[in-house]
């Protein structure tokens, strides 16, 4: 019986999964242009609104992060690093661009494995919402029409083909609401 009882109790650890993949440069314009790369999560965790979601995120967004994360978590906790900011990081470099993925995926595991950091809505926005940094901040602070909650589950699965109209609404929606403050 005892066996039994550890083998159901193995069974219901919690996980969660993180992966950093597909990068992809954006072009802002024509002069300017960003990587950004698809960030997924799989987890049983009870502190996770969808157990599996994916969004795509650039590293200036990584960076903004890490200082929501470190002004609301004040002294409580150490904060994982970011891979170096490299000025001259090339978008063509495939070296470079697989050492800053490894680099945010392993910032990322270390943040949602601790409970301080993992009870930041930012945090739960960031990765399970396709909102932008000011929309995510304003949800956090209750400076919009929708819940933390609504916005994750409103935001897809982070891909456009799997989406309905009225999933992406919500950011255009928002668009309006924010503006007028």
């Amino acid at each position: 019986m005892r066996e039994v009882f550890s083998s159901v109790l193995g069974l219901m650890q919690e996980f969660t999964g993180v992966w950093v993949r597909d990068p992809r440069i954006q072009k802002e314009d024509f002069w300017h242009a960003y990587m950004d790369y698809e960030i997924c999560i799989h987890t049983n965790s009870l502190a996770f609104t969808k157990k599996s979601s994916c969004v795509r995120r650039r590293y200036s967004e990584f960076v903004w992060l890490r200082q929501k994360l470190q002004e609301n978590a004040m002294l409580i906790t150490h904060l994982p690093k970011l891979p170096p900011k490299n000025p001259f990081f090339s978008l063509n470099n495939a070296r470079e661009i697989g050492a800053r993925m490894e680099g945010l995926r392993k910032f990322l595991e270390e943040v949602v494995h601790s409970p301080v950091l993992l009870s930041d809505s930012c945090l739960h926005l960031f990765l399970q919402s396709q909102l932008s940094v000011k929309k995510i901040e304003a949800c956090a602070e209750g400076r919009s029409r929708y819940t933390v909650s609504e916005a994750i589950h409103s935001s897809g699965s982070g891909n456009k083909r799997f989406e309905s109209q009225s999933e992406g609404s919500m950011e255009e929606e928002d668009d309006v609401h924010c503006e007028s403050e």
